[in-house]
């Protein structure tokens, strides 16, 4: 379970807040979409979620552990996939996949198994041994895709993975979703492919200019818009007055 409480997050070089009183619960058992125009806060969010940025206010609480008074104790409930694939270039994937199952401890058999599916999932099991500097966008996200799972995280937490990924593996990916949620796991994602948040959300947030709009299922969101159009159409219509913050 993820939870966020009345998150504030400013930088440092804008008057603008990035993110604005944002409260958001994730529960257990769901994949929950999370949504809104470039530069409305999205990724910040995410960032405060995992640890990477600090909220100048509020609290997250990842399975109940607050993340500002015991950092690396929620860090470690968290598998992480960042909208930027950019890593080690010099390392082989090999090694960089043990360099994470170092980092949270997983024995060698467990991360050895781990790795095996999920890399031949998505079809890199024949590259571990290459550089990660030679991969394209698309194998760099396949690879930070098998590292967020070497731990077995109870909260997944994904910005826009489905970008560089080809028809294969982003099948996969939504099987894996579906997978960990009815194991009682949390995924949260962004995206801006609205047919696929349609689909395979199990509630959603929508933010805009920092703020939230919008937290609900499909049918409720169809309900407040009083239409019966796609996530698409009803997503457009609940930001169209709302200029573009800065995320």
């Amino acid at each position: 379970m993820i939870e966020l409480s009345g998150i504030t997050k400013t930088y440092a070089r804008s008057a603008v807040k990035a993110v604005d009183g944002l409260s958001v619960t994730v529960r257990n058992g769901e994949i929950f979409g999370f949504l809104g125009p470039n530069g409305a806060g999205k990724t910040t969010t995410i960032k405060v979620i995992t640890g990477v940025l600090r909220a100048d206010e509020g609290q997250v609480r990842v399975d109940g552990v607050d993340m500002s008074a015991d950092p690396l104790k929620a860090k470690r409930r968290i598998g992480y996939v960042t909208d930027n694939p950019e890593l080690f270039a010099r390392l082989k994937a090999a090694e960089y996949l043990n360099f994470v199952a170092d980092v949270y401890g997983v024995d060698t058999a467990t991360r050895q198994e781990r790795v095996s599916r999920y890399s031949g999932l998505f079809n890199i099991k024949d590259v571990l041994n290459a550089s990660i500097g030679s991969f394209s966008h698309g194998m760099k996200q396949k690879l930070l895709v098998t590292a967020s799972l070497v731990h077995d995280p109870d909260n997944w937490v994904l910005d826009e993975p489905m970008v560089g990924l080809d028809p294969k593996a982003a099948f996969a990916l939504k099987e894996i979703m579906r997978e960990r949620v009815a194991a009682g796991k949390t995924v949260f994602f962004s995206t801006h492919v609205m047919e696929v948040a349609e689909r395979l959300c199990d509630r959603l947030a929508i933010i805009n200019k920092g703020k939230i709009v919008f937290t609900g299922t499909f049918a409720e969101l169809k309900v407040l818009q009083g239409a019966d159009g796609s996530l698409e159409s009803l997503f457009l219509e609940l930001v169209a007055d709302g200029e573009e913050g800065k995320e």
